[in-house]
Order: structure tokens, then sequence, then C-alpha cells
């Protein structure tokens, strides 16, 4: 376990007291929030695997990880709890429909949760509370149509739509699943030629490797061996770039975002991914409206605190708001 310290004590507010939990298939991200806001004694913990019993093993660890946290916190009442996960999450039901690196089908992961930690809770994907997060309190304030993208080993999204998250039951939001290339690579999830097969900081390090049979720690390494004169890292993260360009243009025709956040382990490469994609954005849009393409600001605790604002949010509208 690590714990590391209290994020910024202005950047949610004062409200609820509440406990947040983001669940990932390697770690655990949790913490308390007291009524000023304070993010306290955020830790990150590995997440527990048990084919057997997935979900209620994940739910224990959370009982357990509560007690720690209010122990170290005397004096602070959580009103509610805020639980996000990866994978298929029907929010409305509290269901965990699919998650493949959790293992676990149709979880019933808000009954269990509430059970376990005797409190109301706020159920949700992992990925559409860090787009919420970063609408409210990050990189796309004041803006009321969005598309945040996480890109990384994969590529995950999450929709914003008139200033409120969209599910699709369960299903919006899977961009990097998006179709770019019908001859490419098969995808871990069983299609061929999803984007993230080409446009992923995996991919990008991935298709490299196997084009030169020399390995590489990842997509910055590409990177500068492009910069460097490397025609084989070039075109492959020009394939990179050309085929986010054209899933965001596609995006653009159909929702229309005022904005597309970008985050994840890729948009560390700042201007030599921001600058090469929003020109070919360029060159593919016409009459639409073109995003303004921003680096997202929250990091990888983006999905905690929107998993801490769907809690509160969930007291204010059961318990009728106010500070804990």
């Amino acid at each position: 376990m690590t714990e590391r310290p209290s994020l910024d004590a202005t950047r949610l507010g004062p409200g609820d007291a509440v406990l947040a939990f983001d669940v990932g298939g390697t770690d655990t991200k949790s913490a308390l929030v007291d009524a000023s806001g304070r993010v306290l004694g955020l830790r990150r913990t590995p997440t527990p695997l048990d084919p057997a019993d997935p979900a209620g093993t994940i739910v224990a660890s959370l009982a357990v990880l509560a007690r720690e946290h209010l122990a170290a916190a005397p004096g602070i009442v959580p009103v509610a709890a805020g639980v996000s996960v990866p994978g298929l999450v029907d929010e409305l039901t509290g269901v965990g429909m699919f998650a493949s690196n959790l293992g676990w089908r149709d979880a019933p992961i808000r009954s269990l949760a509430e059970a376990a930690l005797d409190l109301p809770v706020a159920f949700g994907h992992d990925v559409r509370a860090a787009g919420d997060a970063e609408h409210r309190l990050g990189a796309a304030r004041g803006y009321g149509d969005v598309v945040v993208l996480a890109i990384g080993t994969g590529i995950a999204s999450a929709l914003v739509l008139d200033g409120h998250p969209y599910a699709g039951g369960g299903f919006a939001g899977e961009i990097g699943h998006s179709l770019a290339d019908p001859l490419g690579e098969r995808c871990p999830c069983g299609a061929i030629g999803c984007l993230e097969t080409i446009a992923s900081a995996g991919a990008i390090a991935r298709r490299y490797s196997a084009a030169t049979g020399t390995p590489v720690s990842g997509a910055r390494e590409v990177l500068d061996a492009a910069t460097a004169g490397d025609a084989l890292a070039r075109r492959v993260w020009d394939d990179a770039v050309e085929a986010l360009a054209e899933a965001i243009a596609r995006l653009v025709a159909v929702v229309a975002p005022e904005a597309v956040v970008i985050g994840g382990g890729l948009a560390q490469a700042g201007p030599a991914l921001f600058g090469p994609l929003g020109a070919r954005l360029d060159a593919l849009l016409s009459f639409h409206r073109r995003p303004a393409l921003v680096h997202a600001e929250l990091g990888d605790d983006a999905g905690l605190l929107g998993t801490a604002l769907a809690a509160r949010d969930l007291a204010s509208a059961r318990l009728g708001g106010g500070a804990a």
C-alpha cells in the first residue's frame, strides 16, 4: 500500500463527507473526503483478484479500507460512498455488467457495497467518473459538450453532453474500440482494427517493436526515435496521430463536442502530439464545430475525484445536502 499527500483542499470545496473508491484492474485508489473538501489519506492498494468470487472479494476489501480511513480520521462521519470500476457498467441498476480484468459478469456491485459499507453508494464507471471530474473541476470547465480521452495502454473515453455524463446504458464511450482499420490487428476485445490497436501508447510501442525487432519501453521512446530521424518510428507515430484524428473527426461530425480533453500517458508528449493532431483535425473538418484540444489537468486522480463527486451528489439527493 502507498499513501500520498492530500490533494489541493480547494479542489472539491465544501459539502458532505464521503468515502471514495476507484477500483482498477491492478490497484484501488481510495480516500476520505471531509466537509471542507480535503481529500484525506489518499492511498493506492493492490486490487484483490479472486476468480471464485471476484465482486465479493473486492467489495470486502473496500470495507477494510473504509475502516482504516475512518480510524485515521476520527470525528469525520461520511454519509455516502462512491465506488467506480472499469468495464461495462450500468449506473442505473448498480450492476457491473462485464469486466474482463476483474473477472465478473452481471455483478450487483452497488448492493454488495451498500451492505458492506453500511452507506448509500454511488456506483459508476471509472472513466466516466474521471470525465465528470475533468468537466467539473479540471480542463473541461466551462464546456457543456466534451469528449475525454485517456490514452495509455488502451484508449478509454467518456462523453459529457449538455453538462452531464452520457452512459448509453453502460455502453457509451468505447472510442478505443471504434473501427480504425478493417484490415488491421485483432484487438484483445475480439474485433479487428480497433482504434487502440493503432493509436494507444501501448500499440505505438508494440507496433514499432514488431517492425524493427527491437523492444522499446514505451511510446516515448518511439517518439524520441522519430524525432531523431528514424523513418519506421516516424511512420508508427504518424499512423497513430492519423487514426486518432480520424476518430475525433467522426465524433465531431456526430456529437459536435466543444472540447476534446486528452489525458493518459500519451498526452505527456505535449506539443509533439497536440500540434500534429490539431493540424490533421483541421484538414479533416469542413463546416463542423472545431473542438478545442485540451490537455487533461487532474491526471491519475481524476477517477477518484469524480467518484467523490458522485458520492456527494447522491448524499445531496438523498439527504437534502449540506455539510456532514
